[in-house]
């Protein structure tokens, strides 16, 4: 199988006509592709079958071009690059919390030391015999972190009693983002996905901005009317790899609203989900069980299978 970076995808336009009278048209459509050509025929068939149409007198497909592009539809196993080396069917898509880095405005950024550091300890044990103990001093959604109810809402769950069966080795979906225009993610961008009882991961590539200012200006999100879509959907989580799921400059803040009163837990600033397959995969982002966190630090992982 191809490597992400050597995928192709073919972008066209389309008319179709029907034998009862009437047509649609669409442009720029994008397909993923096993080589590196397709036939006007295969995408004419493509289209008929994908869209489920009826009665269709012709096809005409336009403008044809082949473009490198990661797949969007992708279901077999991922590039080698971002697995486990000891486990090839391990993801990890956590960011690395560090010293005195920061990621959201305003918020003070972690700092961490040693409580105790090896040479501190020199002597307290047996010649040659050390430890570390470290010291943590964060805000609860540093890196990347989940949210529960509580963060919303006064008196809901925290992270401490989230059921792991919402939280540990769900079954998921990647949706891919990359190359939207606009910043909102709405219901339509949804609408072929199955999310029912998944973790849905929106991979839009704005990771790749973590760790620079450009990380908190102007991402992604998701519309009020998606969040809607994936609770009434049957969505179990629902995780972003950008700064924040809700639009920061709507103090609404829907998605956040929508999916915490619906007990849907959130996943935010999310790594390396272009390294994933589209589906067969089980996702993880566990929290300490620490009372009164509305959010909390994970280490967020996914496993084929």
């Amino acid at each position: 199988m191809r490597a992400a970076g050597d995928e192709r995808r073919v972008c066209f336009d389309f008319e179709v006509d029907f034998s009862n009278g009437g047509g649609i048209q669409g442009q720029g459509f994008r397909l993923d592709i096993d080589g590196d050509d397709i036939g006007e025929d295969e995408l004419a068939d493509f289209i008929v079958r994908d869209l489920r149409l009826l009665m269709v007198g012709a096809v005409r497909i336009l403008d044809k071009r082949i473009v490198a592009e990661p797949h969007k539809r992708r279901a077999g196993a991922p590039a080698a690059a971002g697995g486990d080396a000891a486990r090839g069917d391990l993801f990890d898509l956590s960011h690395v919390v560090r010293d005195g880095e920061g990621a959201y405005p305003g918020l003070p950024a972690p700092r961490i030391a040693d409580h105790l550091g090896h040479a501190a300890s020199a002597g307290r044990y047996a010649p040659g015999v050390s430890f570390q103990i470290g010291r943590i001093e964060m805000v609860a959604n540093s890196g990347t972190a989940i949210d529960a109810p509580f963060h919303r809402y006064p008196g809901q769950p925290d992270v401490s009693v989230l059921p792991l069966s919402a939280i540990a080795d769900v079954a998921a979906v990647v949706v891919r983002l990359h190359g939207m225009r606009g910043r909102a993610i709405d219901r339509h961008a949804l609408g072929a996905v199955d999310v029912a009882g998944r973790a849905v991961l929106l991979d839009t590539g704005w990771s790749a901005h973590w760790g620079t200012p450009a990380y908190a200006q102007g991402g992604p999100f998701l519309a009020g009317d998606a969040a809607a879509f994936l609770r009434d959907r049957g969505a179990r989580l629902v995780g972003i790899d950008a700064l924040n799921i809700d639009d920061t400059d709507d103090l609404r803040r829907p998605a956040h609203s929508i999916l915490l009163a619906a007990g849907i837990p959130i996943v935010e600033n999310l790594a390396s989900l272009a390294a994933l397959p589209a589906e067969g995969l089980r996702f993880s982002a566990v929290p300490m069980r620490a009372q009164g966190m509305g959010s909390f630090p994970v280490r967020a992982w996914a496993r084929l299978g």
